[in-house]
């Protein structure tokens, strides 16, 4: 595990922090830990999601111990990147100070994918497909963030 003063601050920001940018936060503490040290937070609070839990689970990530936070608990901490991971969040991120770099990468919400779904597992691979998806984006950190 990299120094703490050595390791890339990033903030995975979407609206409630329930899902999308629990599982950044997860996927990046358990591939990334090194050289990344990780965060997440909502431009409000939702609750975490249970069905983001389990699906993180099934592929070995435990973000049963999150809690979904609001940006406002995070002030004080100067990150190096802050990764929008949905519009609205995009829409609506404050400005940071100093070197922070903001980025967006829109991801599907699995909640709105599973609405629709007629079956429990129809709606949990909603959830597992952009679980995947933030899994190939966070194997490409830190080098997807310079680009």
């Amino acid at each position: 595990m990299g120094e703490a003063k050595d390791r890339l601050k990033v903030l995975f920001l979407c609206t409630g922090n329930s899902c999308r940018s629990q599982m950044a936060e997860g996927w990046a503490r358990a591939l990334k830990g090194g050289v990344i040290e990780a965060y997440s937070a909502g431009t409000e609070t939702h609750g975490l999601n249970p069905d983001a839990v389990a699906v993180m689970a099934e592929a070995g990530v435990d973000i049963s111990g999150h809690r979904s936070k609001h940006l406002d608990e995070l002030k004080g901490i100067c990150f190096d990147y802050v990764v929008t991971v949905c519009g609205q969040a995009n829409e609506h991120c404050p400005i940071f100070a100093g070197k922070t770099k903001t980025i967006h990468v829109g991801f599907d919400d699995p909640p709105r994918l599973a609405k629709s779904a007629k079956t429990r597992e129809e709606a949990l691979n909603c959830y597992r497909r952009v679980r995947d998806e933030l899994r190939r984006f966070v194997e490409g950190l830190p080098m997807r963030l310079s680009q």
